[in-house]
């Protein structure tokens, strides 16, 4: 066998996506330069590693304990490479992080410079609702999670960062008279929710039985780029993270509509376990930052300011 480590991260890359054209997108290279590694690696094993069936590859079993075998192996040069930074004196390690889906619009700012100064930390930020954030939380799988909404029944450390504030939104083409939204305007509007157990959904609804509305729930949807589509449309209203919809107010697509006592404000938090035997990795980003929030909201999200 003489096949390299990166014919079999090219192949390892081929068989998570089932797919050339996925794999270069992953890998950065063109499709000839993926298929070309592709092939060479195949020509190493007299046993197919993969079958292709119209533009799809399906992996054979032979193929399947390759990339088992090999993902131990890339496994193990990653650990030599991390190794290898931590004797220069650098951070080096994987950083799990796990985010609701609004937190999008926010992690990625806070965490940028600290993942760019330290090339030697992986992050693998994984994007879901609240509940899946929390049992991971809960579960020990991740390092550090990013939720507006603190969870009471864990002991977690946390890092207040900004205020999330949620406002009721409309598409352009609804027309309102008056300041604030009167009780049975509001009763009359189809809303849009997002799925159960959703931080954005929690608050909507309290907020909505803390005015005793009765209200008409015209569907429901499961992330807040879905949700935001369809009140652009015309579909619905809903009460929105501010964070998530700034452009589209800013282009005109969608409208704030006033409502007395909203907009409803949260706080965004950075928080993890307070049993966790944090990393070298994880201690570094803490103090990242505590000593840099204030800069980084003002850089980044100064543009709240006009909405408060």
């Amino acid at each position: 066998m003489n096949y390299t480590l990166h014919q079999l991260e090219v192949f390892l890359k081929v068989a998570q996506l089932q797919s050339v054209t996925k794999a270069s997108e992953a890998l950065y290279l063109t499709q000839p330069a993926v298929s070309i590694q592709l092939k060479k690696f195949q020509e190493q094993f007299k046993i197919p590693l993969f079958e292709l069936v119209g533009r799809r590859i399906y992996i054979t079993e032979f193929g399947e304990e390759v990339v088992v075998a090999g993902q131990k192996i890339m496994d193990e040069v990653k650990a030599i490479d991390y190794k290898a930074l931590s004797y220069q004196g650098e951070l080096a390690g994987k950083l799990k992080i796990a985010i609701v889906s609004t937190a999008k619009y926010v992690m990625p700012f806070i965490i940028s410079d600290f993942i760019n100064e330290n090339r030697g930390v992986d992050l693998i930020m994984d994007v879901t609702n609240k509940a899946s954030v929390i049992k991971a939380l809960e579960n020990n799988e991740i390092d550090f999670a990013m939720v507006s909404t603190i969870p009471n029944k864990l002991k977690i450390n946390r890092i207040e960062l900004m205020r999330n504030e949620l406002y009721m939104v409309g598409g352009k083409q609804y027309k309102h008279k008056g300041k604030n939204l009167s009780k049975s305007e509001f009763q009359k509007l189809p809303l849009i929710y997002r799925e159960q157990g959703s931080a954005t959904r929690l608050a909507m609804e309290k907020f909505i039985d803390s005015k005793k509305i009765s209200t008409y729930k015209k569907m429901e949807l499961t992330s807040n780029e879905a949700l935001k589509q369809a009140v652009i449309s015309g579909l619905g209203f809903s009460i929105m993270p501010l964070i998530g919809i700034k452009n589209a107010i800013t282009i005109g697509d969608l409208q704030i509509i006033p409502v007395k006592g909203l907009p409803i404000v949260t706080n965004w938090n950075l928080i993890w376990l307070s049993s966790k035997n944090m990393s070298a990795i994880s201690k570094a980003l803490i103090d990242y930052v505590k000593n840099n929030k204030e800069a980084l909201i003002a850089k980044h999200f100064d543009w709240m300011e006009k909405y408060e």
